[in-house]
């Protein structure tokens, strides 16, 4: 079986921001897939510290101009876009002054953990599901980068279940050692609730908003998981090892691609 369309939702992807585990292999993979006969498409947040001029971002009008509610509250969505002349591909960027127009990406300049970090990871993973009907433009995978991309598998089987673009993508999360410390707000689960969330997916959040519960969070509703770093969190190791969800064991940057390539044909092939 061939998924002809791949969709990344990527925290972080360099030339935009400084070279990461994440931000390479989010950089390299949606090449190599491409290379390899799939079509896809790449998101990333447009974090203020991204510099518009020198990436050559632009907005896209007809792709922005929607509002998304995020605990009773408005917030715009913009939608901008960058291409990566070498790899021949664009990549789309989330933006909104409310979440993203700050010059640090997760914590500020002391180091402390933005308060709202929750609705931003909220914010980013609805805004790519409304771009992405907008495009129409139906992915069969969706691969998942850092815990920002963390909520997708939860929005697509549940916000999401009905949409003709989504409803049957297969969502893989890949686990890094990318942990935040700051426990998300405490009210975190109800906001989960406002959007269609039920309370039986979310008993876990409810009780661990830290980056184990949401991790715990987005393995509950992936369709295949796939170790990103060489040592992750031994607690998620272990939940992974419960589950009967197919898994990809880390891979080294000399044949990850390819084996991630092999990965998306088990996860589609999968129940």
């Amino acid at each position: 079986m061939d998924a002809k369309k791949v969709l990344f939702i990527a925290q972080e992807i360099t030339p935009y921001l400084p070279e990461s585990e994440i931000a390479t292999i989010c950089r390299n993979l949606p090449q190599g897939i491409q290379e390899r006969g799939r079509e896809i498409r790449t998101f990333m947040p447009k974090f203020g510290s991204i510099n518009e001029r020198r990436n050559q971002l632009h907005e896209v009008i007809r792709l922005s101009g929607m509002n998304l509610i995020i605990d009773d509250t408005d917030h715009p969505l913009i939608i901008k876009v960058a291409s990566i002349q070498a790899a021949r591909m664009q990549v789309y960027f989330i933006d909104n002054d409310d979440y993203f127009l700050r010059k640090s990406t997760i914590a500020d300049a002391g180091g402390e953990e933005y308060d709202d970090n929750d609705e931003r990871c909220i914010f980013y993973v609805r805004g790519v599901m409304e771009t992405v009907k907008k495009l129409r433009w139906i992915p069969d995978v969706i691969h998942c980068h850092g815990w920002m991309s963390a909520l997708t598998g939860l929005y697509i089987k549940r916000m999401y279940a009905d949409d003709p673009c989504l409803r049957n993508a297969k969502v893989i999360y890949s686990v890094y050692n990318d942990e935040f410390k700051t426990p998300l707000s405490s009210n975190f689960a109800e906001k989960l609730k406002i959007d269609g969330a039920e309370d039986a997916d979310l008993v876990g959040i409810k009780e661990d908003t830290s980056f184990i519960g949401l991790t715990k969070l987005a393995i509950d509703f992936a369709d295949g998981i796939i170790q990103g770093s060489e040592t992750i969190n031994p607690a998620i190791a272990d939940y992974i090892a419960t589950k009967q969800t197919p898994f990809l064991p880390y891979q080294s940057p000399e044949t990850y691609i390819d084996e991630f390539n092999k990965f998306y044909d088990v996860v589609l092939a999968s129940n």
